[in-house]
C-alpha cells in the first residue's frame, strides 16, 4: 500500500516579503496619480529616480557588508523606501537633494542599524526629515497649480483628469493650493480671522462650503483607497490608522471649537500627508508597535503629535516628525502592553521574562 507523504505548510501561494512590498507600492499608485494630476508629472520622476537610487544604494551597501546581494535587493523593502520618499517630496526637487535623501534612508537609517528588521526608525521618514531640516527652501517648493496652465506638457498630462473633476488648470489656481496647511500656518502667524485669511489667501478653503483644498483632498482620498486595499489584503491591521486618524480628528474638533483658525476636522484629516502617513508610513511593521494595545497607543500618539506640531510648531505638516518621535517610544510601548501569556492571569513585565 503506497503512502502519500505530505509535509506542511500546505499554502500554494506563499505571501513572500517581496510580494507584500510590491503590493504596498501598488496600493500607493492611486495617490501618486492624484499628486501628478494636481502638482505635475515631476512626482513620477521623483518616484522612478528614488526607486532606482534605493536599489543602487542597497546593492552597494550589501556588497560592502558581504551579504547576498540578490536575496536582499529583490525583497522589495528598498523599493518601498524609494517609493515613499518619492511621493513625499515636491515634484521640482533637484536630483542631488533626492540622492541625499535616499542615501540617508537606505545607508544611514536602515543599514547602519543592521538592515531590514533591525532599524528602529522608519527609513523613508528619516531621509525626509533630514532633507526638510537641511534644505527647507527646496523642500517647500511645491509646483503652484497656475504653472500647470502655463505648461503645455503638464497641461497635456493632467488636463483631461482635471476636467474629470470639473476643474480646469486656471480654475484650480483659484480653488486650491500646493498645501493648505502652509496657508493656515501663515494666516495664524499673522493673527488673521478666518474671513481675513480666506480673503488674503484664496487657496485656503478651510472655512465655508469647501472645507479643504481640492488637490490635497483628492490625494488623501486616493491614498485612503490604497490603504483600504492594504487592509483587505491583510498587510496591515486597522489599529494604527484608525487610532491615528481618530486622535487627529478629535484634536481638530476640540481645537476648532476653541479657535476656528486651527482648522476643522475634515481639513486636518484630508490635508497634507494624513492618509499617506496613517496607512503607509505609520504601519511600517519594523519600526511600529507590535501588540494590539501598543498599536492603538502608537497611532494615537502620532495623531496627537501631528496636530500639536501643525497648530503650534514651525512646520505646517508633521507626520514625519510624529512617526520618528513615536518610533523612539515603541520599545517602551511594547514592553508595557505585552499580551497575556497563555495560562497566566496577566502579562509579566520584568526583565527576566
Amino acid at each position: 500500500m503506497a503512502l502519500l507523504h505530505v509535509t506542511s505548510p500546505h499554502a500554494h501561494s506563499p505571501m513572500t516579503t517581496q510580494r507584500v512590498m510590491l503590493e504596498v507600492c501598488l496600493a500607493g499608485l492611486p495617490g501618486a496619480l492624484m499628486l501628478s494630476i494636481f502638482f505635475g508629472a515631476g512626482i513620477w520622476i521623483n518616484i522612478v529616480f528614488a526607486c532606482i537610487l534605493s536599489l543602487l544604494f542597497e546593492t552597494g551597501i550589501l556588497w560592502l557588508r558581504g551579504w547576498p546581494v540578490k536575496h536582499f535587493v529583490f525583497d522589495g523593502s528598498a523599493l518601498v523606501t524609494g517609493f515613499l520618499l518619492g511621493v513625499a517630496l515636491p515634484p521640482t526637487v533637484p536630483w542631488w537633494l533626492l540622492t541625499i535623501g535616499v542615501f540617508t534612508a537606505i545607508v544611514v537609517a536602515k543599514h547602519l542599524y543592521g538592515g531590514l528588521g533591525q532599524n528602529p526608525f522608519n527609513p523613508a521618514m528619516v531621509g525626509y526629515v533630514v532633507l526638510l531640516i537641511s534644505f527647507p527652501v527646496e523642500m517647500t517648493r511645491w509646483l503652484p497649480p497656475d504653472m500647470l496652465a502655463e505648461s503645455d506638457v503638464l497641461h497635456s498630462l493632467s488636463g483631461a483628469a482635471l476636467n474629470f473633476f470639473n476643474l480646469t488648470p486656471l480654475e484650480v489656481d483659484a480653488y486650491t493650493a500646493a498645501t493648505g496647511l502652509d496657508a493656515l500656518k501663515t494666516a495664524r502667524s499673522q493673527s488673521l480671522s478666518p474671513e481675513e485669511a480666506l480673503a488674503l489667501y484664496p487657496s485656503l478653503t478651510a472655512y465655508g462650503d469647501s472645507v479643504h483644498s481640492a488637490g490635497w483632498r483628492w490625494v488623501n482620498v486616493f491614498f485612503l483607497l490604497g490603504g483600504l486595499f492594504l487592509l483587505w489584503r491583510k498587510h496591515i491591521s486597522w489599529h494604527i490608522p484608525v487610532s491615528l486618524l481618530s486622535m487627529l480628528g478629535l484634536c481638530s474638533v476640540i481645537g476648532s471649537t476653541l479657535d476656528p483658525m486651527t482648522g476643522i476636522l475634515s481639513f486636518h484629516v484630508l490635508s497634507g500627508a494624513s492618509m499617506l502617513g496613517a496607512f503607509f508610513i505609520a504601519t511600517d511593521p519594523v519600526s511600529a508597535a507590535t501588540s494590539t494595545r501598543g498599536k492603538l497607543i502608537y497611532g494615537a500618539g502620532i495623531g496627537l503629535i501631528t496636530y500639536v506640531i501643525r497648530v503650534l510648531g514651525s512646520y505646517p505638516d508633521a507626520i514625519a516628525f510624529a512617526v520618528l518621535l513615536m518610533n523612539i517610544c515603541v520599545p517602551t510601548i511594547d514592553y508595557y502592553t505585552r499580551p497575556r501569556t497563555y495560562g497566566h492571569k496577566r502579562a509579566k513585565t520584568g526583565w527576566s521574562d
